[in-house]
């Protein structure tokens, strides 16, 4: 299923990343784009894995993929941009939020970048909203222990 955003003006806008970068405008929240060019291809590849793998993989094979993938790729990292805090983590929170509910505690521990990751961005001002609280069990995600 496809969103889509009907505006006051012109034709409805259609896709997620084309809807989510709109709005991100709209608001004035440019800084969520990214700000160099690396940043904005950064997000933008965030975006496209979040429409083509995360909305696409329903198999548990899937979503081992998913999280391995995305645990790599946080290792050194705060955010999946870097440093800083872009619309590819607000929509990946939401891609991967059905999914982080339902692992268990071995599992959350085994894909511990994600784990970390997830629960700040899910703790960022504004970004929870309806969605309920994943809960982790914080002395273990915060060691150094790998």
């Amino acid at each position: 299923q496809i969103p889509i955003l009907q505006t006051n003006n012109g034709p409805g806008l259609t896709g997620l990343m084309t809807i989510a970068a709109h709005l991100v405008r709209q608001a004035r929240k440019d800084q969520l784009l990214g700000s160099t060019a690396e940043e904005k291809a950064v997000v933008q590849q965030w975006l496209e894995y979040r429409v083509t793998r995360v909305n696409g993989g329903s198999s548990k094979e899937d979503t081992r993929t998913i999280l391995k993938d995305l645990n790599m790729h946080l290792e050194d990292k705060v955010y999946l941009a870097g440093n800083i805090f872009t619309l590819a983590d607000i929509l990946m929170y939401y891609g991967l939020h059905h999914i982080m509910v339902d692992l268990t505690v071995q599992e959350k521990e085994k894909y511990l970048n994600v784990s970390r990751w997830f629960n700040h961005i899910q703790h960022y001002p504004g970004v929870r909203q309806h969605l309920s609280d994943v809960i982790f069990i914080k002395n273990r995600l915060y060691t150094n222990a790998h």
